[in-house]
């Protein structure tokens, strides 16, 4: 399996604080079936990303782990003003292996009223924004006209794979089974941080994909579109709604911004 959402390299952000720690993260991931991690460290205004510091990890990592895992380079995108007037200018700093695909990060509290005009910016300059983990957003949670409107003009959903195990809540978890059934999610991630409360594997999260949806869903979200998205080439599975969720209005007839 490929796992592009990895808190990997150390001393970087709530990740791991150690090289140790690290590389125990990896053994746990290798031992669950992942081939493929791009470490994500986050690109915030907690936690200050370092192009620089961010590649010698990268290579402390990769010397480390030799062959048992291949590992590419990435950010957790906070959509700070300071982020995006930088990655106007050096996009290959924060997309998925310098290509077309960039991980962004909602606060909690917030969706800019300029999220339609700041995603359709960066598609402008050849980046598609992949949305990490709304269905731990309340927001998100709560009014999905957004994820729509993003998803169906080019952006990608991902979904984190301890939400469908219910290590993020019962809310999270009824959420990501409603999306899952009604075919809205394009990838399904790790967001690893640790080895215990935010562990690396992405093995269970398939198996319940398979039992949901079936073999054919968990492959497109865990193997097929992930690799498509490292190697910056159109995903090759698109999901198609199939109606509202359980429980889902059908539309709503206004939006209203949360400040």
């Amino acid at each position: 399996m490929i796992d592009i959402h990895f808190h990997l390299l150390p001393g970087l952000d709530d990740g791991p604080d150690t090289l140790e720690l690290a590389l125990e993260m990896v053994d746990v991931a290798v031992e669950g079936g992942t081939t493929h991690i791009v470490a994500t460290p986050h690109a915030s205004p907690r936690y200050a990303f370092d192009p620089e510091l961010v590649a010698q990890r990268l290579e402390e990592m990769r010397s480390r782990v030799g062959d048992r895992v291949k590992i590419f380079r990435g950010c957790d995108f906070h959509l700070s003003f300071e982020n995006l007037q930088d990655i106007q200018q050096h996009p290959e700093r924060y997309t998925i292996d310098g290509k077309g695909y960039l991980l962004v990060e909602f606060a909690d509290f917030a969706i800019p009223p300029t999220m339609d005009q700041t995603f359709h910016e960066l598609q402008l300059a050849g980046i598609t924004p992949i949305i990490t983990h709304p269905e731990r957003n309340r927001i998100l949670r709560r009014d999905t006209d957004w994820l729509d409107t993003w998803v169906s003009h080019g952006s990608v959903m991902q979904v984190t794979a301890g939400a469908l195990l219910g290590r993020f809540g019962p809310n999270a978890q009824q959420i990501a089974e409603q999306w899952l059934a009604t075919d809205r999610i394009h990838i399904l991630a790790s967001d690893a941080h640790n080895v215990t409360s935010r562990p690396p594997s992405l093995a269970e999260a398939y198996a319940r994909v398979v039992e949901l949806r079936g073999e054919e869903v968990a492959r497109a979200l865990c193997i097929e579109n992930p690799l498509a998205a490292i190697e910056g080439r159109p995903l090759p599975w698109a999901p198609e709604r199939s109606g509202p969720a359980e429980n889902e209005p059908e539309r709503r007839r206004k939006r209203f911004w949360i400040f």
